[in-house]
């Protein structure tokens, strides 16, 4: 049989132009087959495909608006910091300046208490030296006297022994003696 369909379809060959023609029933149940695919596609695959892309768009788009109010949030954000850091530094430099004000204060205040205390140890040891010399000075006119007493009465050959009379040659020795340390000195 299918010997047969040869033979029948080589009778019914097209020749010529005809050849590139498809027949009329290829051409209709093409249409029909196109008309059904077109249909569903129309009616399920176009609708499918618009709903995703307009997800995609509206997500694409709410993702944009996200950005760009992150965007704008960290921009905000880094303007705040600017002026945190600007007030920082300058916060910084006034207790820069006011420390170095303080030790300003500090130092002179320090100088002022050495100063003092070196005006109290000063007259402390002028106080000490003026009473060592008062005492240097009893004890030598004691020592002075006693030498005097010693070699007048060497020179007189007899003993002083009234202390008035001893103590009135002793002064009147010493006066004359620092009579003439002045009198030299001048």
């Amino acid at each position: 049989m299918a010997h047969g369909l040869i033979k029948a379809a080589e009778g019914n060959a097209p020749e010529g132009i005809a050849l590139f023609f498809p027949a009329a029933y290829d051409i209709i149940w093409s249409a029909v087959v196109f008309g059904v695919i077109l249909f569903f596609f129309v009616k399920f695959a176009i609708p499918k495909f618009t709903a995703i892309l307009d997800e995609r768009s509206a997500a694409i788009e709410g993702n944009i608006e996200k950005a760009e109010s992150a965007q704008a949030e960290a921009a905000a954000q880094l303007e705040k910091y600017n002026e945190l850091l600007a007030e920082a530094r300058s916060e910084a430099g006034r207790i820069r300046e006011q420390a170095r004000l303080d030790g300003i204060t500090i130092l002179n205040e320090l100088k002022e208490q050495a100063s003092a205390e070196a005006a109290r140890v000063t007259a402390n040891a002028a106080t000490q030296i003026e009473a060592e010399r008062q005492a240097a000075l009893a004890s030598l006119r004691a020592e002075v006297g006693v030498l005097a007493l010693d070699l007048a009465s060497s020179v007189i050959g007899s003993q002083l022994s009234d202390d008035k009379k001893a103590a009135a040659l002793v002064d009147s020795f010493l006066a004359d003696l620092e009579s003439s340390e002045s009198s030299a000195g001048k």
